[in-house]
C-alpha cells in the first residue's frame, strides 16, 4: 500500500500499538527504497495527554530520524465536555444517552410503543433504552442498554442531571485529522488499530484496507489490524522495541487520554496519574468529575444487585 500512495499520514499516539506500527511501517519503506518525505508523521494533543507520551515522541523522533508534528486540538477535550457533555462506560452508551437527553427524556421505564408516542425522533435511542435489538448467544445485543446490566434500573432511579455525550474527541482529534488529511492532500490514512483491541474501533473494520468511497479522497489502512498480542510481545522482543514510560514506569495497560472515563480502569489510572503527573490529575478531576461520581454510584448500586442475586 504504502508504494501505490504519494502522501502517507500515520498517526503517532506514543501508545504501544503506535509504536509497533511506525516500526513496521519504517522497515517496509527502507527495505523498499521508499523515500521518507512520503511520510506525514502527525501526533494530535487532545489537551490531557501523559508528560510521558510525549516524552516518548522526543525518543521516536532520534530514534527513526523522522519528525513528528504535533498538532494541539482544535476544541480540546475540557472544551468539548463543556460544551456536549461528558462520557460515561462507553461510546455507544454516551451516544444514546445524549440523544435521549437531547429530546428531554425523562428516563422512564415504560414500553418502546408507549416512548415512542412521547419522544416520536428518538427511535433509535429508545430502542437501545428499551431492548428492542436481538439477543445472542442468551446474552443481550451491545446495543442495548441491557448489555450493560443493571444500568436501566439504575438511571430510572438515578436520572443524570448533566450532559453526557461521545463527543469529546471530535474537536480534539477527528476533527483535526480531517483537516489535515485535506490540507496535506493526503491519499493513504494508516493508524494503528487491531482487531484484538476490541471496542468500537476496531469492531468498525471488517480487515486490514479500506479503499475510498461516498467521494472519500484517501484510503485507510491499518498496518497491524491482524495482530494479536501475542503478535505484538514477540514483535516487541525481536526488534527491541521500547514502549514509553507510561507502560515501563507508570504501569498502564493503555495511553491516551489521562483517566478516560471510558476506560475500565479509570480508577488506577487516577491513582498514577497522581503520584506521577499530579498537575493532569488535577484537571482531570475536573473535567470529568460528574461522570466519575455517577461511574462510581453505579458501580456500587451494581454490586449491591448482585450481591442479592448470588
Amino acid at each position: 500500500y504504502t508504494l501505490l500512495h504519494n502522501k502517507i499520514l500515520v498517526s503517532i499516539s506514543g501508545g504501544a500499538d503506535s509504536d509497533i506500527m511506525l516500526d513496521l511501517l519504517l522497515m517496509v519503506a527502507r527495505d523498499n527504497d521508499i523515500p521518507l518525505n512520503k511520510f506525514y508523521f502527525v501526533f494530535f494533543d487532545t489537551g490531557i495527554e501523559y508528560q510521558a507520551t510525549k516524552d516518548h515522541l522526543n525518543y521516536l523522533e532520534q530514534k527513526y530520524k523522522i519528525n513528528i508534528e504535533r498538532i494541539r486540538a482544535i476544541k480540546p477535550v475540557s472544551v468539548g465536555c463543556k460544551q456536549f457533555g461528558v462520557p460515561f462506560i462507553s461510546k455507544h452508551v454516551s451516544e444514546m444517552i445524549e440523544r435521549l437527553q437531547r429530546h428531554n427524556f425523562k428516563f422512564e421505564d415504560e414500553d418502546f410503543n408507549t416512548l415512542i408516542k412521547k419522544y416520536p425522533k428518538c427511535t433509535m435511542a429508545l430502542k437501545w433504552w428499551c431492548n428492542q435489538h436481538e439477543t445472542i448467544n442468551n446474552r443481550s445485543s451491545k446495543f442495548n442498554i441491557d448489555y450493560n446490566k443493571y444500568l436501566k434500573e439504575f438511571m430510572v432511579l438515578n436520572p443524570p442531571d448533566f450532559k453526557i455525550s461521545n463527543k469529546c474527541c471530535k474537536g480534539a482529534k477527528k476533527d483535526n485529522a480531517h483537516k489535515v488529511i485535506k490540507e496535506k492532500q493526503i491519499d493513504l490514512n494508516c493508524v494503528g488499530i487491531r482487531k484484538a483491541e476490541g471496542g468500537a474501533r476496531s469492531s468498525a473494520y471488517k480487515s486490514c484496507f479500506s479503499e475510498r468511497v461516498n467521494g472519500c479522497s484517501y484510503d485507510n489502512y491499518r498496518p497491524i489490524f491482524w495482530f494479536t498480542d501475542q503478535d505484538k510481545e514477540k514483535y516487541k522482543e525481536f526488534y527491541h522495541i521500547e514502549y514509553s514510560d507510561c507502560y515501563s514506569k507508570y504501569g498502564l495497560k493503555r495511553t491516551g487520554c489521562i483517566g478516560c472515563p471510558f476506560g475500565k480502569n479509570f480508577e488506577f489510572e487516577l491513582e498514577i496519574a497522581k503520584q506521577y503527573e499530579p498537575r493532569l490529575y488535577n484537571a482531570v478531576n475536573i473535567i470529568f468529575r460528574n461522570s466519575y461520581e455517577y461511574t462510581r454510584k453505579f458501580t456500587e448500586f451494581k454490586n449491591k444487585k448482585k450481591a442479592v442475586a448470588e
